[in-house]
């Protein structure tokens, strides 16, 4: 129970700290069901970060492998309407070189909900994470509902402190 403990706790330091570099938004441009109608459609987004929470394996001290953030962002479309919103862990992996952190992240939109996962490098310099963290990709590794069967990916930049645009290229 312990290891479980601390891996979540990694993970969600890592998430943190890579949505409150980079926040989230999230913008509905297609609304169509395409796992009904088996077509590929891109939906693009606007998070902006609600809360951040990040773990530190060494409290007071510098990043270090396995801190862990935890984030969630609310999500909203073109016209700033809240559409839904994210949640997640991330890990620190490395701390020299730019570091690098794996996180796992659930979108909750309208119709179900998107699993996406994957690395964010460069998040830190000089020891210390970057403001804002450079843009990044990450892959669609499952979902429910109407995105029960996608794949993908999810591109995300820093639009401003604390808000992200996402753009999430579905395949179905």
């Amino acid at each position: 129970m312990r290891p479980i403990r601390a891996a979540c706790l990694a993970t969600a330091t890592a998430l943190v700290t890579l949505l409150a570099c980079a926040p989230v938004a999230a913008t509905a441009t297609d609304t169509d069901s395409a796992h009904a109608k088996g077509k590929d459609r891109v939906i693009t987004l606007i998070g902006r970060l609600a809360q951040q929470t990040r773990f530190p394996v060494n409290p007071g001290g510098a990043p270090a492998q396995g801190d862990r953030t935890v984030f969630r962002s609310v999500l909203f479309d073109e016209n700033d309407n809240e559409v839904g919103e994210t949640g997640g862990t991330c890990t620190t992996t490395r701390v020299d070189n730019g570091g690098a952190e794996v996180c796992v992240v659930t979108y909750t939109l309208p119709g179900g909900q998107l699993e996406v996962q994957g690395m964010l490098f460069g998040i830190l310099t000089g020891g210390l994470p970057t403001i804002p963290p450079p843009p990044f990709d990450n892959g669609i590794t499952g979902g429910t509902g109407e995105f029960d069967r996608a794949r993908g990916s999810v591109h995300a930049e820093t639009i401003a402190p604390g808000e992200r645009r996402f753009t999430i290229d579905l395949k179905h």
